[in-house]
C-alpha cells in the first residue's frame, strides 16, 4: 500500500501548479496522469490573457509574440469588427514547452508524478484527494461532488506560418459552423490556431469536416509552414460547479468548471484556483478543521460568473445566420464595440488575487 499526503489525478496546469504549491508547503504529494506524455492529448489553445501574464510567471521562451489586435466577423465575413487595445492582451503559449515546464518545477519541489499511471491503477492511500482531471472528471464522481453538465466540443489545428504581419485573433460568429460558440483563427506571425467549437447537439457535421470548410473559406487562413498538430475536447461552459470540495477532496480548473462561460478561457482561472485550492488544502490537513473547507465553496465563487452566465445563454440561443448578421448591427455602434473591447480586453480575474 502506497501513501501520500494528497493524490493530484491529472497533469495539466492545474494539477501541477496545486501539486508545487502543496510539495513547496512539506506536503507528500503524488501526481498521476493517465497520459505517457504531456505533449500529447492537448486541448487547450493556450491563449495567456494579459492579467494572467502579468501576475502569473510563464516562461518566455514557450510564449509567442504578443496579440493586440481582435478581428470579430459575422457568419458573412463581410464588414467585420476590428478591436485593437494599447495593451498586449493575448500570448499564445507552446503547451507542450509549458507544460514540461510546470512538470519539472512540480518535481523539483518535491511532488512525485507518476506518467501513464490511470486512477486509480493500484492501491493508494492519500489523506486528501484532488481532481484535475478534466471536464469529464472520474474524481468528482467517485467523491460524489457535482460533475459539468454544460459543455461544448472543440477541435483545431495548430501549423507554423511566415506571415509576418501584425499579430492577430480572429473570431468568426456563425451558428452553422460553431453553433453556441465561434471558429477562430489566432496568427501571431509564428504559429496559428485555427479551430471552432460548439454545442454537441446543433452540429451539422463531424467536427473535423467543419474545421475544414472554416480553413478553405476563411480569407485571413495563412498557408502552413512545416508540420501541424491536431487538439480538441470538451469545454466547461457552465460556471463553477457548486459543490467542488469535501472531506475526502476537491476539483480544480476543468473539473470544478473553472472557464469563462462565454468567452470559454480557462488558464487563468485554472492558475488562480490552483493558489486557492493549495492554501485551503494545506490548512485543512493542518488543522483536521473541515471549517476551512468553507473557503473554497464553489456555489460563492459562482457568483463571479454571473453575467456572463447570463451572456452564455443569450449567445447558446443565437441559431440563424441572419440573427447573427443583425447582431453585429449592434456590434458595431460606439457602445457595442465598447462592450466587445470591455470582454475581451479586460483585466478581470478569478478567483481575485
Amino acid at each position: 500500500m502506497e501513501t501520500a499526503d494528497v493524490l493530484v489525478i491529472g497533469a495539466g496546469l492545474a494539477g501541477l501548479r496545486t501539486a508545487r504549491l502543496l510539495a513547496q508547503q512539506g506536503l507528500d504529494v503524488l501526481v498521476c496522469e493517465r497520459r505517457s506524455n504531456l505533449g500529447t492529448g492537448i486541448r487547450t489553445t493556450g491563449i495567456f490573457v494579459r492579467r494572467t501574464l502579468s501576475d502569473f510567471t510563464l516562461p518566455a521562451r514557450y510564449l509567442g509574440p504578443a496579440v493586440r489586435r481582435v478581428v470579430l466577423y459575422p457568419p458573412s465575413l463581410r464588414a467585420p469588427v476590428e478591436l485593437v487595445s494599447p495593451h498586449d492582451e493575448f500570448r499564445v503559449g507552446d503547451m507542450p514547452g509549458i507544460y514540461a515546464e510546470a512538470l519539472a518545477q512540480a518535481t523539483q519541489a518535491g511532488a512525485v508524478v507518476r506518467m501513464g499511471v490511470s486512477y486509480p491503477s493500484r492501491k493508494i492511500r492519500a489523506r486528501f484527494t484532488i481532481g484535475a482531471d478534466g471536464a469529464r472528471s472520474t474524481v468528482a464522481r467517485r467523491l460524489g461532488l457535482d460533475v459539468n453538465k454544460h459543455l461544448i466540443i472543440g477541435a483545431e489545428k495548430v501549423f507554423g506560418v511566415n506571415t509576418g504581419g501584425v499579430p492577430t485573433f480572429h473570431c468568426v460568429v456563425d451558428p452553422r459552423l460553431a453553433p453556441g460558440y465561434l471558429a477562430w483563427l489566432v496568427d501571431d506571425g509564428q504559429n496559428a490556431h485555427a479551430g471552432l467549437a460548439g454545442r454537441p447537439d446543433r452540429l451539422a457535421a463531424p467536427l473535423p469536416r467543419l474545421l475544414r470548410t472554416f480553413m478553405d473559406r476563411f480569407p485571413e487562413m495563412p498557408s502552413p509552414v512545416g508540420p501541424s498538430h491536431h487538439r480538441g475536447g470538451p469545454i466547461p461552459v457552465g460556471g463553477v460547479l457548486r459543490r467542488i470540495v469535501c472531506t475526502d477532496g476537491l476539483l480544480v480548473g476543468d473539473a470544478a468548471g473553472a472557464v469563462s462561460p462565454l468567452t470559454a478561457g480557462g488558464l487563468d482561472p485554472c492558475l488562480r484556483m490552483a493558489e486557492l485550492a493549495a492554501s485551503v488544502t494545506c490548512d485543512y490537513l493542518r488543522t483536521s478543521d473541515a471549517s476551512v473547507l468553507r473557503h473554497y465553496d464553489g456555489a460563492s465563487l459562482r457568483a463571479r460568473f454571473r453575467v456572463r452566465l447570463l451572456l452564455r445563454d443569450v449567445f447558446s440561443r443565437l441559431r440563424r445566420p441572419a440573427t447573427a448578421e443583425a447582431a453585429f448591427t449592434l456590434l458595431r455602434t460606439p457602445s457595442g464595440r465598447a462592450a466587445a473591447a470591455r470582454i475581451l480586453f479586460g483585466d478581470g480575474s478569478f478567483p481575485a488575487r
